[in-house]
């Protein structure tokens, strides 16, 4: 099993790997930016369970700290993969997982003073099924027959279902630079933050797709990307180069160039469909059934 999600001190970092199979490809790019410390983390998993081709790939941008952000690098992907219905019934298995590990992040910092926390927003590929869960306001897009779909939607407090959830719950939502679950968090949905746990759940939305050969690209970004860029720039900056690497480097230069001030993490999959479905002569040719 291949993996990767290190943390990012400093500069700018960036990698390529592919899948076994060669099905995809995938590069990733994080920049600290303008902000004195990374607090961005990214996780990247391509394996093969039972047989079946699995790959992961994670986005988690703290805020408070780092801690939250990278106790979901350290153990998410880990645990969702035990999770005992992973491949039979894996929106449940990502749903409860998520809920579990950050019941558990709470559980392990309950005697420390921090109160940090951190989004996390993911896609899971099994097979040629890919599920994105998202909580917070990072972002996963796709890249559809030349068109950007948004497979995520930010959970900002001012969305209606979510200023709904919050305030049954007894929250508020207020206006401080911008809008606030209790004047304090910018979002509504996030990994930690035990003082505003009862607002600001880890439930992961998820949406799916089954891969087909219209789809070309996957991009996953902390919102120091999504920012500053509209959905529709990112995938055609991404289209634009042929290798993800290079796709996830000049995404995270572009977002800097106009003006982002956060850290910027983001990551690229570039799928092969040729590889995918390689033509086989023998079943095509005399004799075949």
């Amino acid at each position: 099993m291949l993996t990767v999600g290190l943390p990012v001190e400093g500069g700018k970092v960036a990698f390529f790997i592919g899948s076994e199979d060669g099905r995809l490809s995938c590069g990733y790019s994080s920049f600290r930016g303008k902000r004195v410390t990374m607090e961005d983390f990214y996780d990247i998993k391509i394996s093969n369970i039972d047989g079946r081709s699995i790959c992961l790939f994670g986005i988690f941008d703290g805020h408070g700290g780092s801690r939250a952000a990278e106790y979901l690098k350290e153990r998410l992907f880990n645990n969702l993969m035990k999770h005992p219905k992973f491949l039979t019934d894996t929106k449940l298995a990502i749903s409860e997982t998520y809920q579990q590990t950050d019941a558990d992040f709470l559980d392990s910092e309950r005697d420390t003073f921090r109160d940090d926390g951190s989004t996390a927003s993911t896609a899971v590929l099994v097979d040629n099924h890919l599920y994105v869960a998202n909580v917070g306001d990072s972002r996963t897009i796709i890249s559809k027959a030349g068109k950007a779909i948004a497979l995520s939607e930010d959970h900002k407090p001012n969305r209606s279902d979510e200023r709904k959830r919050i305030e049954n719950a007894g929250g508020v939502i207020m206006w401080a630079g911008t809008w606030r679950v209790g004047g304090v968090l910018a979002m509504s949905r996030a990994f930690g933050n035990r003082m505003l746990k009862q607002f600001v759940v880890a439930e992961p939305e998820i949406q799916e797709e089954v891969i087909d050969e219209e789809l070309e690209l996957l991009v996953l970004a902390s919102d120091g990307l999504w920012d500053v860029m509209p959905n529709d720039d990112a995938a055609s900056l991404a289209r634009a180069e042929d290798e993800p690497e290079a796709a996830a480097r000049r995404l995270t230069e572009a977002a800097f160039s106009r003006g982002s001030a956060d850290n910027i993490t983001c990551i690229v999959v570039r799928f092969h469909h040729e590889k995918a479905n390689p033509a086989n002569s023998e079943e095509s040719g005399p004799g075949s059934s």
